[in-house]
């Protein structure tokens, strides 16, 4: 969500805010973008319009589920299904933290939600769908807040004027209801937890993480309840986790520490528990959207999904996963949004860099997941984006609108707007002027699509944009496992099975893949499922000595845990950085006995071509890995010479 440009209502939510402590600025996270006039004299550029599908058109476009391959989201038939989006926003609350909350002006924009999806009490439902086929859209982004999921209050009869139907309903009921009509309509629903509390974003404002204002825990139950209710409709086919982490008054999130803080971490363990109550769901992960206070001469910044490059998150169910990115023009990578005062710096917003550096930008904080064969490799959405439309002559903004969408259809990057829907005011302009589609109080529309907004060509040009359509090969995947602080499993069969190495941490690979990498000392593992052989029926084996090395002292004068044969490695157990066991699966036909030996006591020892040799998935610290063609059949390690039990080698054994 964006915290609001210093317009007239954006002054007014900082002047609340700001007064606070420097480490309040760190948190007004959010922005603003454009599209270049053209210069005077020259000829109009033709636009480029839209051809929208009516809602039977655009169900019978896709099957649900979805899934990803490699870098797309592909639909229950694989065929590529680009998520073209739009926020509608409003259930996640309007009030901007003070002052009575049944005034318009201490909402955002001057529009009161009350807590359901902007628009209600202007358009029928059908209205506002058919707005948004028009605009080209295929999937609507739902924010919602903690607080919805317990609020018992029914909503009054004028936030649902157009929609008498609605009328005596709670907020949650009517979030069914608008979901129900969307997926009716042919729309793709991704559900996105904004906030905890009713209270717009982004200063101290209790949202500042999934567990502000309420326990992780009860993150986790609403999520689980909320995907549990919505199981039976195979086109809510998304659970966007969190919303813009960042600081609170004292402590900054991080990526990986192992703490109460720990955004990898809680993600990780939402998505396993997500994809356990329903195995369809894309799970949609952000990265850190800010830490630090942001004074000169102090570490602050906006890493987003840089952290993912060197500990990225694997998940029980592979090609689920999917990475999120928000990029806002007055914002920057190390700049807030704050024009002046506390919180501003003498860093560049986005929409002062030149095209090329603004595209390096953009790949290096997000688009980089996209690469081919990785760790990391996954879809990236650009799950907000916008900027001020109808009436805005800030040329600043609307270039890099333009060169920002360009730098989406260069990628052919999945996106979502914000937002879909704002009101119209008495004077006949949009009170929000960056929503899509405005309503005025008798329901007349004024959307992007009539004469007169700018963004109309940028718009245009990004929904109707040239790309990778129909079918997507399946792709191999390559997944970490990171035992630094927890257990780290990700298989379903061992999640709901007793502990395989009592005392010991634990790395358990997808039930899907096998173990095909070690890193040496750092308790980290890679998995895969390239030419994976099917595994049998029978018990996997938990190894912690050396009794089924049978054929051969293969690393002599060490220890060896040596999977049985026709087994091969699928988890691994460490006391401390010290190899302690192997967990070995049986494979359904009988596997080559023969092998090699893969040291890397002495330095990296991985492929020079497959999966994941692009990426350091055991960033500072030596690494063995099997090929493509290889499972991992046995590790060595010795305490002699200080080596300190860690692991020195492999033994990989071809598939076939």
């Amino acid at each position: 969500m964006r915290s609001a440009r210093p317009a007239p209502a954006v002054r007014k939510l900082f002047s609340r805010i700001l007064p606070a402590t420097a480490a309040t600025i760190t948190l007004l996270i959010a922005g603003t973008s454009g599209s270049a006039a053209a210069p005077p004299g020259a000829a109009p550029t033709p636009t480029p319009t839209v051809t929208p599908m009516t809602g039977p058109q655009l169900a019978a476009s896709w099957t649900a589920p979805l899934s990803t391959r490699g870098r797309y989201v592909v639909d229950a038939d694989g065929d590529r299904f680009k998520l073209k989006a739009g926020n509608w926003a409003g259930a996640q609350g309007t009030w901007e933290g003070s002052g009575d909350v049944n005034d318009p002006a201490n909402h955002q924009a001057d529009q009161i939600s009350h807590n359901i999806p902007l628009g209600l009490d202007r358009a029928p439902i059908s209205r506002i769908t058919a707005d948004f086929h028009a605009l080209g859209l295929n999937t609507i982004r739902l924010p919602f807040a903690n607080a919805m999921m317990r609020d018992t209050t029914v909503v009054p009869d004028s936030a649902v004027a157009a929609n008498p139907q609605l009328k005596g309903k709670t907020p949650l009921q009517v979030f069914d209801a608008v979901v129900a009509a969307l997926t009716a309509d042919g729309f793709a629903v991704i559900l996105n937890n904004h906030t905890t509390t009713y209270r717009f974003c982004c200063g101290l404002d209790g949202n500042e993480r999934w567990n502000s204002s309420q326990s992780a825990e009860q993150w986790h139950e609403d999520w689980v309840s909320l995907v549990n209710r919505y199981k039976g409709n195979e086109r809510v086919v998304g659970a966007d986790l969190r919303n813009e982490i960042r600081r609170d008054t004292l402590h900054d999130p991080n990526w990986g520490r192992g703490d109460e803080r720990d955004v990898y971490a809680a993600f990780e363990l939402a998505g396993t528990r997500i994809l356990k109550a329903n195995p369809d769901m894309l799970v949609i992960m952000e990265g850190i959207n800010w830490y630090g206070i942001p004074l000169d001469g102090l570490d602050y910044g906006r890493p987003m999904l840089t952290p993912v490059r060197e500990l990225s998150n694997t998940l029980t169910t592979s090609g689920k996963l999917v990475y999120a990115a928000h990029f806002y023009g007055y914002t920057g990578p190390n700049y807030t949004g704050v024009d002046s005062g506390p919180g501003h710096t003498n860093d560049w917003p986005y929409e002062d860099f030149p095209l090329e550096k603004l595209k390096q930008l953009v790949h290096e904080e997000a688009l980089f997941v996209t690469e081919s064969g990785q760790h990391f490799t996954a879809p990236v959405w650009i799950s907000e984006f916008g900027a001020g439309g109808r009436g805005s002559t800030d040329t600043k903004e609307q270039t890099w609108f333009g060169n920002f969408t360009d730098i989406l259809v260069e990628n052919d990057t999945d996106f979502a707007i914000w937002p879909l829907v704002g009101w119209t005011g008495t004077n006949g302009a949009p009170q929000d002027t960056w929503a899509l589609v405005s309503y005025d109080a008798a329901g007349k529309r004024q959307s992007l699509s009539d004469p007169g907004d700018w963004r109309t060509t940028d718009w245009n040009k990004l929904v109707n944009a040239q790309g990778v359509t129909g079918p997507v090969a399946p792709v191999d995947h390559w997944n970490m496992l990171n035992l630094d602080f927890r257990d780290h499993n990700v298989s379903s069969r061992m999640l709901s099975r007793g502990d395989w190495s009592p005392g010991y941490r634990k790395g358990n690979c997808p039930d899907s893949q096998r173990l095909t990498g070690l890193g040496r000392g750092d308790k980290r593992g890679l998995c895969t499922d390239a030419n994976q052989p099917a595994k049998g029926a029978g018990d996997w084996v938990a190894v912690h000595d050396d009794r089924y090395v049978t054929r051969g002292d293969w690393a002599e004068g060490y220890t060896k845990l040596q999977c049985p044969d026709n087994t091969f490695a699928v988890g691994y157990s460490v006391s401390g950085s010290a190899m302690a066991g192997l967990l070995c699966a049986p494979s359904a036909a009988p596997l080559p006995l023969t092998g090699r030996n893969v040291w890397f006591d002495k330095g990296d020892n991985r492929p020079a071509t497959g999966g994941s040799v692009g990426s350091d998935w055991a960033p500072g610290h030596y690494k063995g890995q099997c090929t493509d063609q290889e499972y991992l059949a046995g590790v060595a390690f010795t305490w002699k010479w200080n080596h300190g039990g860690v692991p020195d080698a492999l033994l990989c054994r071809p598939l076939n």
